[in-house]
Formats: structure tokens, sequence, C-alpha cells
């Protein structure tokens, strides 16, 4: 994908602010520089971990302040911001954090299980909650995080008891198979299938797959993504929507598209597109996916939740608030194994950074709107990790960064196949037959009948982060 020339001027514009005249800038880096980028990281970096009160008495390590109204944060974001903490030692090689992190995972893990399922998130537990610690885990196994002691649960044990668990949910019952948001069945939101369960699901498929060799993994991702294409998740152009219920057999899907979403699942592809050597159909649903993720939440080079970050004002929510972290973090990794993204993706991860020092104070406090050309006042943990998550990313061509481990080239974490507390787990799953895409096809179109605008369907029904697109689960 060639970068538009409206794109390119704006890019120079922003570069020009944070290189040759960094006083301008509120936050002062130069984005060329290496050194400019890892200290101005550590700044934001600190000011994200002001955040944790985890280890201090009477708190509880792991987590974020909350769920509401003991604190904004539901216990998901606790896992995504141990994942951004990785990252952080991955790109920075500052350990400052390391200890935090790894007590933080251990604590949350539910051993002896190891699956991160603990009882007392269970009034808010959907699969996607789950699945962010397991990503964050794996993580840690991909990049040789310091291993646990030896008597404790090790990162690939960990990711592999959260895949395990998840894949052992997949309902073929409703809607051809999916997972559904929720796990336990009396939480508002358990008979909705939604696109981020999946994503997830497919993403630590794909890098199960690559890591540990094992073609189930791999078989199993590919399933999910034959279903999101099969009942309408995935449109032809790549859209991703972000789900439907089982009463409707999920054609009533609600269209709104969150960053993450997509960021999610490029980087299962480019894990699939590693793992079977450029093989089709990855490569051109990695291309395609790609190309239309920068186009549609990256407007002008600079990332935008365009579900909620409206040009009058943002109705996110606090989940919301944090996705634009997450996608540049995951695209960035994707260019590590799937390197012909490299001139694709990095632009306009460098413009958008550009957009983001201009709304962080000097002390490395960052607001939310990025197009602004200012500090906005919108700040938290969320906010925090979406610059981090940004800037940090523009190390990725560094020596000392190395691409995702596997088993085979270098990883040390010790892996339990069968981990997760049930032993029927390791099975692939049905395959998607041409009646079940024909039908839910069918069922599609008619459910799309008398569907109104964007926002009026996502202010009566689920969206990723809340059962109301106005208020957080």
């Amino acid at each position: 994908m060639v970068v538009g020339m409206a794109m390119w001027r704006r890019l120079c514009a922003l570069l020009a602010l944070s290189i040759a005249t960094p006083a301008q800038a509120a936050l002062e880096v130069d984005l060329q520089s290496p050194a400019s980028i890892r200290a101005a990281a550590k700044l934001i970096a600190k000011n994200l971990m002001s955040y944790y009160h985890g280890e201090e008495p009477g708190n509880t390590p792991g987590i974020l302040p909350g769920p509401p109204p003991g604190g904004p944060y539901y216990w998901w974001e606790g896992g995504a911001m141990w994942g951004t903490m990785i990252d952080y030692w991955h790109y920075t090689h500052d350990e400052t954090w390391n200890k935090n992190t790894q007590f933080a995972l251990l604590f949350q893990s539910n051993e002896p299980q190891n699956n991160y399922m603990p009882s007392n998130w269970t009034m808010s537990l959907g699969n996607d909650d789950q699945g962010f610690w397991g990503m964050s885990v794996m993580l840690a196994a991909e990049t040789i995080f310091p291993d646990p002691p030896p008597n404790r649960p090790q990162w690939l044990m960990l990711a592999q008891a959260v895949f395990n668990t998840q894949a052992h949910r997949w309902d073929d019952q409703h809607c051809g198979g999916g997972l559904r948001w929720q796990i336990p069945f009396a939480n508002t939101g358990y008979n909705y299938k939604n696109s981020i369960a999946n994503a997830i699901l497919f993403n630590m498929g794909a890098r199960l797959a690559r890591y540990t060799g094992n073609d189930t993994y791999a078989q199993i991702a590919e399933k999910v993504w034959d279903w999101m294409e099969g009942v309408g998740y995935i449109d032809k152009d790549y859209n991703i929507y972000d789900g439907g219920h089982v009463e409707a057999n999920c054609t009533d899907i609600d269209r709104a598209q969150f960053s993450y979403t997509a960021g999610i699942f490029i980087q299962g592809l480019a894990f699939m597109h590693n793992y079977t050597n450029g093989k089709e159909p990855w490569e051109s649903r990695l291309t395609a996916l790609s190309k239309r993720t920068l186009e549609f939440f990256f407007p002008e080079g600079i990332a935008v939740e365009m579900a909620c970050e409206l040009d009058s004002h943002v109705q996110c929510t606090t989940d919301m608030l944090s996705f634009k972290g997450y996608v540049a973090r995951f695209i960035a990794q994707a260019v590590h194994v799937a390197p012909n993204l490299h001139d694709v993706i990095m632009p306009v991860l460098r413009s958008s950074a550009a957009g983001m020092i201009q709304s962080c104070n000097p002390d490395g406090t960052c607001g939310f709107r990025w197009n602004r050309g200012a500090y906005d006042g919108l700040t938290g943990a969320g906010q925090q990790m979406n610059a981090l998550g940004t800037l940090m990313a523009l190390l990725i061509d560094e020596p000392k960064v190395i691409p995702p481990v596997t088993n085979a080239t270098g990883g040390t974490s010790v892996g339990d196949p069968a981990g997760g507390g049930d032993p029927s787990i390791e099975r692939v799953m049905k395959p998607i037959t041409t009646a079940d895409r024909a039908g839910a096809g069918i069922l599609t179109a008619v459910g799309l009948i008398g569907i109104t605008g964007t926002l009026a369907i996502m202010s009566t029904s689920f969206g990723e982060g809340g059962f109301s697109f106005f208020k957080s689960k």
C-alpha cells in the first residue's frame, strides 16, 4: 500500500514538530532517535504504573483499581497492562517493572488450574477477559521474559491452559460455531457471540502453532476464521463487526468496529502467514485486513477509535479508551513475523506516534485524542498504554529487539499441552460446511432489514467493553 500524499504531508509536518523543534512539542522526543524514544517511553511507563496500587496493603495484586464502583477498571485491563509492560521491557530492555509484572501474572493465574479463571472475577468474566491474560503470557514466552520459579506455572503452560479452556467452549449448537462473549451462563451477555472473543482464540491458536509446531492449534485457528467469515462478522471488504445474538442465529449483527479486534486478527494472520511460509489464503488475508485497518482506524495516519471518538465529542467507555495501544503493539509484532508488512505499517505507526506526542505533557502524562495537536486532559491508564504501545513500537527495527521465538529457536518456557483442567479439550472443531455458510448468509440478509445507523444499534445492544455502548460491562 502506498502512503497517500495527504497523509505524507501530515507526517512530514508532525515529524518537523517532533524532530526539528522539539521544544514546540509537549513531550520532547526525537522520533528518529532510539535513545530519545526509550527515554520518553520510560516517562510514559512510569505514569502508567502510577495507576497500579495492587501491591499496596489492602489491595489485590495484578489488577488496576476496580471494578466499578470501586474503580473504573475491569479485571481484564490489568492483564492487558502487564502485556504492555512485557513489551516495554522487550523494546527498551528496562527491567524496572519486571518483578511487578511476573508477580502479577502469577498471582492472577488461578493456580493450580492455571487458566486465568479466578472465582472472584466470575461476575465479569468473559472469554475476552480471560483471553487478554492468555495473550500476555503468550507474549512472555515469545519474548523470553524471565521465567517463573520452577515450582510455579510457566508462561507457555498458562497460555496453553487458556487456549484449551476456550477451545472447549466452542459452541456448535448455535450460529454454527463460535465463542460466546461471557463464560458463566448467568452473566449478561452469555447469549452474545462477539468478534473479540473469537479473535483472541484465533490469535492464540496461530501463535501456539508457530511456537510449538503442533498443527492442531493452526487447525483450530483456521476453523475460527472460517466461522467468522461464514457468519458475516468479517465481510468481503475486511470490515470486522462486533457480534450478534444466538437467538437470531447471530444474524442481528452489531456493526460497530473496534480497532483492537482488527489488530488481534492482524497479529494472528501474521503468525499463520509465518507458520505456513506465506501459504495462501493467509498472505492475501493479511494484506487485505492490514490495508483496511490502516485506512479505517488511522485516518490521515493518526489512530482514531472510530466507534466512539467522534469529531464533536468522545463517548468511549474506560475499556475503549485503551484500544489504540493494543492495536499498535499487535501490528508492530506482526511486522516481525511478516516482514512484507514493514513498509505498510511502520510509516503509519510513526505518523500516529508523532500525533500522539503532541497530546502528552512534558512529564509523560498523555491524553486520548491525537489528531488535535494538543493535550486534551482525558487521562487514564488506558491512555498511557496507548501512548506507550505506539511509541515503543517504533523500536521494532532495533537489533536487540528480537522477533518472537519458538521452542526451536531459543524459547525457554515449559508447556503443558493438556493444561486447563479438562483432558477432553484436545479436539479439533467441526468444519464450517457449505450449508452452514449459506444458512448464515440468508439469515444475515434477513436480519439486516430494518437496521438503522451504527450509533443507534450500539446504544441499545452489545458493544465490546459493555452491554450498552455507553457503559462498561
